[in-house]
């Protein structure tokens, strides 16, 4: 029978400066810890059936693990919903106490805090909890979404290149999200800090990007999906903007984009370009038809071909990248046009082991006179997102 272990917590009652981060830094880096991905070895259960729920039910179908039954609170109105059809959903009191003994639940929320909510699980009787990004884990050799990666024990090196990155952030804010990255990453431990609250609503425009943005902003949105970000740019603009670009490589997630860009006022047309972008043209093999992981991955069956975002000819004072972990690649492919044309940048950073030190790093040497910040937009290790401000869009607020 596996032992449940419950998530270590640990709360902190001030932000962290750069001498306090680099003493936290060795705290993480010294611990003892073997966090796992964790395979399906028993009769499996979703607890959410919410967005991650709906896409953590499309993963298992794809690898060919069948799910139980799911748990939700809604569960009755959630059974006529299309997404559900075929799936048994319970309310939490509606589960037998034997399923809760013998069953691994797999929590499918990412958007309030998990230690809470495992302990509460654990309370009602759950005796095996596990984040579903860490079982989507166990399975990269057959999917490649990545969120559940584990960060190994830090080498000198690591240590030395965190170090610096939590140094060269611009508030104590970064380095406060940046540590609670590092905690989760490294030793599956929630940490949270006063004054650091996770946001869920503002991913990509915080407030010191959306005070920034102008009428004549060119947005620049590499990995566009469904296009939501960018309706989402043009409600914080009030419909002000230059240009509009959307990159984005799927087929599927492109046919879902170009329906939703149609519906844009004809002011606001959006050039789209269909493209995967790395940091060198060539070909490359793409897991596509797999919603918001699709992706360049050796997993993939189809190579289609590679160009950067410098052959794009963009010319974007904002650009936003979502790239499933190739955000730097894809950086290193614009390096020409971020030179040109000093953009703000957001791009996310959590999934794979760059974001621990080498993007931040690569970010600081690469675009002087810049700041560099970082914020947390969800939970379990996952929207984690370095926004890039040039200083001269900063004005007197410059440090």
């Amino acid at each position: 029978m596996t032992e449940m272990r419950l998530t270590a917590t640990r709360g902190f009652d001030r932000l962290p400066d750069a001498v306090a981060a680099r003493a936290l830094l060795h705290e993480i880096a010294a611990a003892t810890a073997d966090p796992r991905p964790r395979p399906v070895d028993k009769k499996l259960a979703l607890y959410g059936a919410g967005d991650m729920g709906r896409m953590a039910r499309a993963h298992l179908d794809r690898i060919g693990v069948p799910i139980a039954f799911v748990v939700d609170r809604q569960a009755a109105r959630l059974r006529e919903m299309p997404d559900w059809q075929g799936v048994t959903l319970l309310t939490p009191d509606a589960v037998p106490d034997a399923a809760k003994r013998d069953t691994l639940l797999a929590v499918c929320v990412a958007t309030a805090p998990y230690a809470p909510l495992e302990a509460g699980l654990a309370a009602a009787g759950w005796a095996d909890i596990v984040p579903f990004y860490d079982i989507a884990e166990a399975y990269r050799d057959r999917h490649p979404l990545s969120n559940g990666w584990v960060a190994n024990p830090f080498s000198p090196e690591d240590e030395a290149g965190i170090a610096a990155a939590l140094d060269h952030w611009a508030d104590d804010l970064s380095r406060a999200h940046h540590l609670q990255f590092l905690a989760w990453r490294r030793l599956r431990a929630e940490w949270n800090f006063d004054g650091a609250p996770v946001t869920l609503d503002d991913r990509y425009f915080i407030p010191e990007v959306r005070h920034l943005l102008t009428a004549t902003e060119g947005f620049a949105d590499i990995g566009a999906y469904h296009g939501g970000v960018i309706r989402r740019f043009l409600e914080i603009t009030g419909g002000r903007c230059g240009r509009l670009w959307a990159v984005e490589p799927d087929p599927a997630n492109l046919a879902r984009l170009r329906e939703a860009m149609t519906g844009l006022p004809e002011e606001f047309a959006v050039q789209i370009i269909p493209a995967v972008v790395a940091a060198e043209a060539g070909q490359a093999r793409f897991a596509g038809g797999l919603g918001y992981a699709a992706q360049i991955s050796e997993v993939g069956v189809e190579s289609l071909p590679v160009t950067t975002i410098d052959r794009l000819g963009l010319s974007p004072s904002f650009l936003k990248l979502h790239l499933e972990g190739g955000e730097l690649a894809a950086l290193q492919g614009a390096t020409e046009t971020l030179k040109r044309c000093r953009p703000l940048v957001a791009l996310t950073s959590y999934h794979n082991d760059l974001g621990l030190w080498r993007l931040p790093l690569w970010l600081r040497e690469t675009l002087p006179d810049y700041r560099l910040l970082m914020r947390l937009h969800s939970y379990v290790g996952t929207g984690a997102v370095i926004y890039v401000i040039p200083e001269e869009r900063l004005g007197a607020e410059a440090p």
